[in-house]
């Protein structure tokens, strides 16, 4: 998916030693843009929390029936030094990169897309989708593995039972349950579905931060409602959270890890390390698909495409002001 937006203001947050209280991240809308603008709800960035753990971006979207919104129409675009997860609860998106990989991504099974160094892809919810429903976020890589080549990764997690419900760990090693799927820092990703008034003590990590994002039905969080679509962030020093279902139960998204301690600039699809990177990443994009002539050192980064599919999206021009750093 593209960000189509503009990060909001500067706020650094670090881990303390003892638990501080829960924040609620409240959504704000974003289109994706075209003729009929895909509208999703943007949790992360948060003016208040920039990144939880590894994870930089949180879009939730839907349920939208396709014939009023469109659907999931986002052609060819770049990333760079991220690794896009999709997770949904129904519909399905075709997923298409410039690393050769071809997947139609389906209710349960996560999909991963590593950029490294440099990848283009494009994602289409199919003709047989009626209503679309789920979650895109992005993890920032670290230092030692952004560089790499793109790569690919799928699985579908089995359930878990916990008190009330079930959990589906798609990312990271929880309640006993592992993802084959490798990432160079501790995180954590799952889907946990309570039934009706269901009471589970989730067993959260010390070392990590966390966010619960509330995706239907009602819950709280510690005794704190948790609004529609918000995310309830608590930063490291807890070994535990309770969670409490509504009368019709919930279904939440569950994301973590070690706080990413390594400054990243982030704009538009691009994560860097300085201004003058996500610079280069841009001029690099614009020339290798002939939107601008700029020099390019190398090989191309931003990868063959088959033919026949729609046009790529160009790179929207750079704000005035110099890109800054957060983590």
């Amino acid at each position: 998916m593209t960000n189509q937006e503009k990060n909001p203001d500067e706020v650094e947050c670090s881990a303390t030693d003892d638990p501080a209280p829960l924040q609620v991240l409240t959504a704000r809308d974003v289109p994706l843009g075209g003729l009929r603008a895909m509208t999703v709800r943007r949790t992360i960035p948060h003016r208040d929390v920039r990144m939880i753990g590894a994870w930089c971006f949180l879009d939730h979207y839907g349920p939208d029936r396709v014939a009023d919104t469109g659907g999931m129409q986002v052609a060819r675009h770049p990333h760079t030094g991220l690794s896009t997860v999709t997770w949904l609860f129904t519909g399905a998106v075709d997923h298409l990169d410039s690393a050769g990989n071809a997947a139609r991504v389906v209710p349960g099974e996560v999909n991963l897309m590593t950029a490294g160094r440099g990848v283009t892809h494009s994602e289409f919810s199919t003709d047989d989708t009626d209503i679309l429903h789920g979650a895109q976020l992005w993890l920032a890589a670290p230092e030692a593995t952004r560089h790499d080549a793109p790569r690919f990764d799928h699985f579908r997690p089995e359930d878990t039972a916990i008190d009330g419900g079930v959990a589906r760990v798609f990312l990271g090693e929880w309640l006993g349950a592992a993802s084959p799927i490798d990432y160079p820092m501790p995180i954590v990703g799952a889907e946990i579905v309570l039934e009706a008034g269901a009471r589970w003590a989730a067993p959260l990590n010390h070392e990590f931060e966390y966010g619960v994002l509330l995706d239907t039905g009602a819950v709280q969080v510690d005794g704190a409602d948790l609004p529609a679509h918000g995310v309830a962030y608590s930063a490291p020093g807890r070994t535990s959270t309770t969670l409490l279902a509504g009368p019709e139960g919930a279904r939440l998204l569950v994301i973590g890890g070690v706080p990413f301690e390594e400054k990243i600039v982030m704009w538009w699809n691009f994560i860097g390390r300085s201004h003058e990177e996500v610079v280069s990443f841009r001029q690099r994009y614009q020339a290798e698909l002939g939107f601008e002539d700029h020099p390019i050192d190398g090989p191309e980064i931003f990868g063959p495409f088959p033919t026949g599919t729609p046009d790529p999206i160009p790179a929207p021009k750079l704000p005035n002001a110099r890109l800054v750093s957060r983590n």
